[in-house]
């Protein structure tokens, strides 16, 4: 089954390369259309459906370098966002409100509407049935988790357990779709993928082709790669995307307390496209984040790390858990932060095939 689901994907891409020198616009927007909806369940509306209401394809063109690529986007992007992209007047602007919102509803709904949409997301095993139970079922989609902790605490280790099982079924804990691997500070490595594919007796040649990896040395290298997995997700099916570390890039572009207030604010706009992708796409976001010294710091215990990013990661995180070593490969995670989960602790272990349960 997963043969045949890989080739499927490898089938469509060829179907694109065979027709961009064969009206190229209309059949990618068929495609793109197709891709709205997964396994029966409609995910978003892509940007394409504008023309059905007005909006000229150079347009729609223009929004799509822009790494808006659904309706929905549209509606999270503020007017002066959109004036600010090349081509797109103030007049368009309005034009371009009006019709997404002719396909996107913006308005309020009742509890139980959001409750229906609840039902689409998936928990993503972390290979661990004891972190996989503190968790709730697993790492969440449309939100977005960041695990913050010390050197190795396993947050690294956890990326690439992730990195796998996102592609397994749904039934089987994972997301059946393709992974999003920024790399920021140079820890991704095949051959941890290798063996934890085969932990799972998953094929890792396709394991590895199914992920989407790219280095990020700067801020605006790492803006760039969210507005390309953008493009990236309207053709093909994602279940995750992951940034190790996000403020790793930040603590290097920005120094002192001279440029503090603009890192925040450009973390925050970073931060912010993480979040719409996660909603739009209904894909889980998994970000590392370091720690500092921090003597007055309330933490847990007396502990006095805390981690990098100050209140801005903070709000935007939607569970935030923290790493510690325990015994040997031992690791402690704990709930620091949920909107939904109590705050408690689970102990797993580090092993070649990734997270697993500790043993004794």
């Amino acid at each position: 089954m997963r043969r045949r689901r890989v080739h499927k994907v490898e089938q469509e891409n060829n179907d694109v390369n065979m027709h961009e020198f064969d009206d190229e616009d209309t059949k990618m927007s068929d495609k793109r259309e197709s891709r709205s909806t997964m396994d029966g369940v409609q995910v978003y509306n892509a940007i394409d459906s504008l023309q059905c209401h007005g909006i000229n394809a150079a347009d729609i063109t223009k929004l799509r370098q822009a790494g808006l690529c659904t309706a929905m986007g549209v509606l999270m992007s503020s007017k002066r966002d959109l004036v600010n992209i090349k081509g797109i007047t103030d007049q368009k602007v309005d034009r371009i409100y009006e019709a997404a919102l002719k396909v996107e509803s913006a308005g309020f709904c009742t509890g139980l509407q959001v409750a229906e949409k609840r039902k689409k997301v998936k928990r993503l095993t972390t290979g661990s049935v004891a972190l996989d139970t503190l968790l709730g079922g697993g790492i969440e989609t449309q939100a977005i988790t960041e695990a913050f902790g010390e050197f190795r605490t396993g947050k690294t280790q956890l990326a690439h357990t992730l990195a796998v099982v996102a592609q397994l079924p749904v039934a089987k804990g994972g997301g059946s779709g393709k992974v999003i691997f920024i790399d920021t500070e140079g820890t991704f490595r095949a051959e941890r993928i290798t063996k934890i594919a085969e932990r799972f007796e998953l094929v890792p040649e396709e394991v590895l082709g199914n992920i989407m990896h790219a280095r990020a040395h700067t801020v605006d290298t790492l803006n760039l790669l969210l507005t390309q997995s953008a493009a990236l997700m309207i053709d093909q099916p994602f279940s995750i995307l992951i940034v190790d570390s996000i403020m790793a890039p930040f603590r290097v572009d920005f120094s002192g307390r001279g440029e503090l207030a603009e890192r925040q604010q450009l973390l925050n706009k970073t931060l912010n496209k993480l979040q719409k992708l996660s909603e739009q796409f209904n894909i889980a976001i998994y970000l590392t984040n370091q720690v500092t010294a921090d003597p007055g710091s309330t933490l847990a215990y007396g502990d006095t790390r805390k981690p990098v990013g100050g209140n801005i990661i903070a709000h935007a995180s939607t569970t935030r858990l923290y790493l510690k070593k325990g015994k040997g490969d031992q690791r402690i995670c704990r709930v620091y932060d949920s909107p939904m989960l109590p705050e408690a602790e689970a102990i797993f272990q580090l092993a070649e095939g990734g997270i697993v349960d500790a043993t004794n």
